[in-house]
Formats: C-alpha cells, sequence, structure tokens
C-alpha cells in the first residue's frame, strides 16, 4: 500500500492541469478506490481531492505571480472562470490572485508527498480475522459529524436521549456476532473528511431468526470477511489510536485491504465512568 500511494502521488504531479479519475487510477495499481481513498486519508491526515487541489495551487501560484493571464491560467487548472479558480486559490493561500500578483504572497506551498513505512509498528496488534454470514445491525441511527479524536459530543447526546430501559431492551435482542451493544458508524465518507456526515446506530447484531421489533432502525450488511481488532486503555483515546494504526500499521504490512461496509465497535468491558475500557474495532476487509 505503501508503494501504491507513492505512485498516486507521482501520478496527480503528472496531471495536476488534467481531471484525475481515482476511480480507474486505483484499478490501475491493483486495489479499489474505497481502500485507497480511505489510507490516503488516514496517513496524510487530508482527502486525497484536498491533497490535489492544495498541490495545484501551490504549482497554480507561480504561474499568477508570473504575470500570465488569469483566465488562461484558470482553465489550465481545470477552472471554468477566474472567480472559481480565485476561490479554490483563496481557500489554500489565504489571499485572491490579484492580492498576490501585487505583494508576492502570502503563499502556502503544499510539499510534494512521499509516504515511507517505518519502524513504528514494533509493538503487536492484538488482531484477529472472523467470517461473518449476512449481518443484521438494528438498534437507534441517527446522522452526526465525523470527529476524529476525542468524544463525539453528537453521538453522545443521541445515546443519552434514550431511555435507560432502552439500552438493557437491546441487549437482549442480541443474538450474533460482534455480541453485546454496539457503535455503528456506516455511510462514511471515502475519504473519512473530519465534519462530513455519517449513520451512526446504537444497536445490536441479531441473527435470521430474531424478530425485529417495530421502531428500530436496521442496516443491512452482506457476509464478509472483519479485522478485528482489540484494545484496553482510556477510552476514547486507546480505541482512536488503535484505528488510526491500523493505516499505519496493520494493513501496509498485511494482505487485506478495506472493503465498504460499516465499522463497528464492541465495548467488552468498561469502568463505570468510561474513563477506560477494553473494547473491540471491527472493520469490514477483504483479501488484496
Amino acid at each position: 500500500m505503501i508503494s501504491i500511494l507513492n505512485r498516486v502521488v507521482g501520478y496527480v504531479e503528472d496531471h495536476l492541469t488534467e481531471d484525475v479519475d481515482v476511480a480507474d487510477l486505483a484499478r490501475s495499481l491493483g486495489t479499489t478506490e474505497y481502500h485507497m481513498r480511505r489510507m490516503f486519508s488516514s496517513l496524510a491526515g487530508m482527502p486525497l481531492s484536498e491533497y490535489i487541489r492544495r498541490r495545484r495551487m501551490s504549482v497554480a501560484a507561480a504561474d499568477v505571480v508570473g504575470g500570465g493571464d488569469l483566465l488562461g491560467i484558470s482553465v489550465r487548472y481545470g477552472y471554468g472562470s477566474t472567480e472559481a479558480f480565485g476561490r479554490a486559490f483563496r481557500a489554500v493561500h489565504g489571499a485572491g490572485p490579484g492580492d498576490v500578483r501585487r505583494d508576492g504572497g502570502p503563499l502556502r506551498t503544499q510539499p510534494q508527498l512521499r509516504f515511507r513505512l517505518t519502524v513504528e509498528g514494533n509493538t503487536p496488534m492484538d488482531t484477529r480475522i472472523a467470517d461473518l454470514p449476512d449481518l443484521r445491525l438494528v438498534g437507534h441511527a441517527a446522522r452526526v459529524p465525523l470527529i476524529h479524536e476525542g468524544v463525539n459530543p453528537h453521538i453522545q447526546a443521541h445515546i443519552a436521549s434514550l431511555p435507560a430501559d432502552e439500552h438493557l431492551r437491546l441487549k437482549t435482542l442480541s443474538s450474533a456476532e460482534p455480541a453485546g451493544l454496539l457503535q455503528v458508524s456506516a455511510d462514511l465518507d471515502p475519504d473519512y473528511t473530519e465534519g462530513s456526515e455519517l449513520t451512526y446506530l446504537h444497536g445490536v447484531a441479531v441473527g435470521e431468526a430474531t424478530t425485529v421489533p417495530d421502531g428500530l432502525d436496521v442496516i443491512e450488511v452482506p457476509a464478509g470477511s472483519w479485522a478485528v481488532f482489540r484494545t484496553s486503555g482510556p477510552y476514547p483515546a486507546a480505541l482512536q489510536s488503535t484505528w488510526a494504526a491500523t493505516a499505519a500499521d496493520w494493513f501496509p504490512s498485511n494482505p487485506w485491504r478495506l472493503r465498504p461496509g460499516p465499522s463497528i465497535v464492541a465495548i467488552l468491558e468498561r469502568a463505570d465512568d468510561f474513563s477506560t475500557a477494553t473494547s473491540e474495532l471491527w472493520l469490514p476487509v477483504e483479501r488484496a
């Protein structure tokens, strides 16, 4: 995967003035668009689309300062008008093309990325591969923004809005793996962009024979393989660190890649105040 991401960066650099067909690029590199976008975002700290925009505007800045025709520059970098180009330029540099041309700056350059596999993964990860049949996840769902670090207050509010006896009722419905009350994140942005919306479901996994009561939301998940990562420690910091380590350490070192589907967190044990917890992170995977 590290080699693939570096080839993606090289391709982007060679096609800064052209549209980049990410799906076609992923296929040509022997992977999937979904996995490639998720790994790029996780390791680079920004979506691939944002990196492309920053690199284009970094290179375009030289043309702007050089005094070229603004409409010609706009068209060269894929914008149909100077206004659209100006908005993208200002978003990256913090100033419009006219200001930069007059003052010579400010310019905020996005360097060309280089991905490297380091020895940071010297701590073994407690992982197993589970093959599950078709899965039904049932519970109470809400649309919430994605937050990478710390407690998500929108998810907290959603869970707090449920009556205490509803948590117990859900738990009694659990009849399939992953067992117990689950935190399910579905419909995630492939770029994993912070602030983008996802569907969060507080619920359980049920088998085919389980009758789902009225009033519950259902997420149907096809059969497939799952990578299961167990972690213990401060909550949610330890869980979020494990999530980051899957991209930085585990996926580059193992013959698996992400496939579309929800991510699931099962809380196995926790302190009364939820300051610490032992949990399992379930990620849908397929052979690379």
